[in-house]
């Protein structure tokens, strides 16, 4: 009878672990987005969604697409899109619609770089009809350009989680402002700031020149930092150099609790010996734009990394729980200094370290790009503020976690990344823009 009671009692302990998950009251299993322990964010460059992932099955993408004709200044449709300048791999009669940039200039080549300035993208976006792209861009009827989606290697990466079609990067313009975001969920200040580098309009509030401070004394186009690395200031204006920020940033919420954390940036070790890399991009180090992360200060020291040491962490298990991955200029896709191929084939390395390493288990690698680097998007963005949303952006969710074969049309913007680290390590907010950006909740069973 002993024997026979024992092995009723495993048996009713069996089914009510079966039915209830119950386990040891002393040490509850995680739950929902607390499963999360490594985030991972891989930071690219300069694509629009529908440059990239226009053709993706499912998506909102370029066969959604309505009134796409592009417009000159005095409203009038373009008969031939704008000749693509620098280059003679275009036609110079492209029709004024979208096109295919393959046919013409493959994926592992290099093409023009069109202008994504502050001022120029709010006129691109003109209220929400999308049709001043090519007619405000430098670099013609490009920014209409899409590449097929089925080549590209990161899109079969989208297939087998989850691919986001309704992300917004949440700052009008370029790259510095928008890594900025990234961080600080804010624009950065310069008070008086040299007139030459402040923007000018005219009575009628159009813009006759054009400069890297707004009139009321915040930095939106490329700025670089007083602190080092920076380029040579020999070959600079050295009172134009952005002061000292102060403001919080997303690393000083993560030290608040005690939460690890790196910004891991491809050539940084270089950079900061004094000889950098010819593609390094100054403007794309935000955190060193900041008193707690400027030169021989400890916050320097412990959190801002080369990349080589996040391929020794992903190996070793030694991950933080959150990495901001910025690969190299020439590895990042940016148009101009960088390709699509190269770019991807060294996401999938970085994704490939996390995979086999230990932290997989419990990590979310998000992939999206600062900004849509110029190049058009059929859908408007959302209207919140002065500073943003921009253009869409391409947003992919890797993770044991992610939904597999998922398109979440949720809509989201690059605070929505904070938001994720925010909620799940409860951090205090930066801003109301990061405290009511939707967090990527949707793209994840926990189940």
């Amino acid at each position: 009878m002993k024997y026979y009671f024992r092995l009723s009692s495993l048996s009713l302990l069996v089914v009510i672990t079966f039915l209830f998950g119950f386990t040891d009251p002393g040490s509850p299993s995680p739950k929902g987005i607390n499963k999360i322990n490594h985030v991972v964010i891989i930071y690219l460059e300069n694509h629009s969604f529908d440059n990239l992932y226009g053709l993706f099955p499912g998506a909102n993408g370029l066969a959604n697409a309505r009134n796409v004709k592009q417009i000159d200044a005095s409203g009038k449709p373009f008969t031939f899109l704008p000749p693509v300048p620098r280059t003679n791999a275009f036609p110079v009669d492209l029709p004024n619609n979208y096109f295919n940039i393959d046919q013409y200039v493959p994926a592992d080549m290099k093409i023009p770089d069109p202008v994504h300035r502050y001022y120029q993208e709010q006129t691109q976006i003109h209220g929400g009809k999308m049709d001043r792209f090519a007619d405000i861009s430098d670099a013609g009827g490009l920014t209409m350009g899409y590449y097929n989606t089925d080549q590209l290697l990161l899109a079969a990466e989208a297939k087998n989680y989850t691919l986001c079609d309704n992300l917004f990067h949440s700052a009008f313009g370029g790259s510095f402002l928008n890594h900025m975001w990234l961080v600080a969920a804010a624009s950065p200040v310069y008070h008086n700031a040299p007139e030459s580098v402040v923007a000018q309009f005219d009575a009628n509030g159009i813009l006759i020149q054009d400069g890297m401070v707004t009139p009321d004394g915040f930095a939106v186009n490329t700025c670089f930092s007083v602190n080092t690395p920076h380029p040579d200031i020999k070959v600079r204006r050295p009172k134009e150099l952005l002061p000292m920020q102060t403001m919080p940033t997303i690393g000083d919420r993560l030290n608040d609790k005690n939460i690890t954390w790196a910004w891991y940036s491809g050539g940084w070790n270089d950079a900061l010996a004094g000889k950098p890399d010819e593609s390094f991009q100054f403007h794309h180090q935000p955190f060193a734009y900041f008193s707690n992360y400027a030169e021989n200060t400890s916050g320097r020291t412990e959190h801002l990394k080369d990349e080589t040491e996040f391929f020794a962490a992903a190996q070793a298990g030694t991950l933080p729980a959150v990495s901001f991955v910025k690969p190299i200029g020439i590895e990042n896709e940016h148009p101009g200094y960088a390709d699509i191929v190269t770019g991807e084939k060294h996401v999938e390395e970085i994704i490939n370290a996390i995979r086999n390493g230990p932290n997989w288990k419990d990590c979310v690698i998000i992939i999206t790009y600062d900004e849509n680097g110029g190049f058009w998007d059929h859908v408007a963005p959302p209207v919140i503020d002065k500073w943003g949303p921009g253009t869409r952006v391409p947003g992919i969710i890797i993770s044991p976690f992610a939904k597999k074969g998922f398109i979440d049309h949720t809509q989201y913007e690059t605070l929505s990344i904070l938001r994720l680290i925010e909620k799940r390590w409860k951090l205090k907010s930066l801003t109301s823009r990061d405290r009511q950006a939707k967090c990527f909740e949707n793209c994840f069973d926990f189940r």
